[in-house]
This record gives structure tokens, sequence and C-alpha cells, in this order.
């Protein structure tokens, strides 16, 4: 099963929710707010993505930027930084989509329909 996890309220959430819509790919729903990634999730999506952790932090977000994470970051381990995201979904990139063996971090068109 495919899961769809987003901000609902954000624009980039919206046209990807668009587009899985419109290409008929079924998906479940998550709230990222209402229903914030666990640490045993985030671990486990990190190592499917292949990316580098910090590509899962949502940098033009409010609270990355009040907690001045830019400069805080680079000093912080894996497990730290895992143990932050997992303290609420706002800090997530979001849209998020999981499927068995991929994590898509961020909508990107063309990336998703190579995926999908």
């Amino acid at each position: 099963m495919l899961t769809f996890i987003c901000y609902p309220k954000c624009t980039t959430c919206q046209k990807a929710q668009k587009w899985l819509d419109e290409n008929g790919v079924a998906y479940t729903l998550r709230n990222i707010k209402e229903d914030k990634p666990s640490y045993e999730e985030l671990k486990a999506w990190y190592a499917t993505s292949g990316l580098p952790l910090r590509k899962f932090f949502n940098t033009s977000g409010l609270l990355y930027k009040s907690l001045g994470l830019k400069d805080k970051l680079p000093t912080m381990s894996e497990e730290e930084m895992l143990r932050l995201l997992a303290t609420d979904g706002m800090l997530v990139k979001r849209p998020l989509f999981i499927g068995d063996g991929f994590v898509l971090v961020g909508f990107q068109a063309a990336r998703w329909e190579e995926m999908l």
C-alpha cells in the first residue's frame, strides 16, 4: 500500500495530491501535523530513501527557522536529528510518498512518475 503523508494546507502537498489523483494512484492519506512520524518510521524511511538526512527537514518552515536549525544541524548526530524530526511533523519536509522499497521526499512530478 502506498502512503501519502502531507500537510493539507501546504500548496506543494495539494499539487502532489492532485497529481496522484489525476494519475489514478491509490494511496492512504496521512496528515503529518495530526499524525506525526515516529522515530522508528523516520529511521526506516531515511534508510530506504538513500538521501542525506538533512533532506528530511522542512527548511522553509517557521519552526525550523525559529529553532535556528540551519546552524545547529551540522553539529548534530543522525540520532539527534531523527529524534528532533520525530518531535513535530512540521519539521519534516513534505509531502512524503512511501511505497514498497521507496521513499520520495518533496514533490517532483518527473521523479514520482519514474517511481510509479
